[in-house]
């Protein structure tokens, strides 16, 4: 698979079924699906920092073996959601302010560069999937379902690295995502926060279209901080 193929799905992409840069994902693998259960359950309280985190528990409660439950761990400790113990298993972290800090400013500014260099390279096919995606986020604003529009809003992204034109950048970029992730994912539940975030997108948007880079990295790295203001907003809410 190569890395182009990689951007189309959303954090360990896989090859989609329609096979267009804004493509939906196909089904995750167990790995994900319980990274991405226990992570909602991490971020909103439901499992409090402290809480141990057992390989033969976890695999008993979800009906599936060690090895997803080890790969789901290992993706999680990557976020700092939690923290692994030589020879003690898991327990549930706490990501420190500053931590989640650096990671969101990061972000802002990976995100902010590869907005930049897709406004300057990307070419006219790939700026047609990108309006796709963006008119495909705007129906779902609406459907207040925030899962689905996540799915989405990765593969929104996901075109705009491809976009740079620059491998190495975007590999970075996704993998400090994979990272972010569960803290982005968790602030669409807010109140009003889809409508908001296809407003953020369609500054980024307009811009890139307008071969705009100065622009397009401004409106991505404050659609960024918004995002990281939005977790913020949820976490103060539980």
């Amino acid at each position: 698979m190569s890395f182009d193929d990689m951007l189309i799905q959303p954090d360990k992409p896989r090859r989609s079924a329609r096979g267009s840069a804004g493509a939906l994902p196909v089904k995750l693998t167990r790995a994900e699906e319980l990274r991405q259960l226990l992570s909602d359950e991490i971020v909103r309280g439901a499992l409090p920092p402290g809480a141990p985190l057992d390989e033969t528990g976890l695999a008993q409660r979800f009906n599936v073996s060690r090895t997803p439950v080890r790969e789901a761990l290992r993706q999680l400790t990557t976020s700092g959601l939690i923290e692994s113990r030589p020879h003690r298993g898991a327990v549930v972290a706490q990501p420190s302010i500053e931590r989640l800090t650096g990671m969101f400013e990061a972000m802002a500014e990976l995100e902010a560069l590869c907005a930049g260099l897709a406004a300057e390279r990307m070419p006219a096919a790939q700026r047609h999937a990108l309006e796709a995606i963006h008119e495909e986020l705007r129906v779902l604003s609406y459907d207040g379902n925030p899962e689905r529009f996540h799915a989405v809003n990765e593969c929104f992204h996901n075109a705009i690295y491809h976009g740079a034109q620059n491998d190495y950048i975007a590999e970075i970029t996704l993998a400090t995502r994979v990272r972010v992730q569960p803290f982005r994912r968790a602030q669409f539940r807010n109140l009003g926060r889809l409508a908001k975030s296809h407003a953020e997108h369609d500054r980024v948007v307009v811009a890139i279209l307008r071969g705009d880079k100065g622009g397009a990295s401004t409106a991505m790295r404050d659609h960024i901080v918004l995002v990281r203001d939005e977790y913020e907003h949820y976490a103060v809410s539980l």
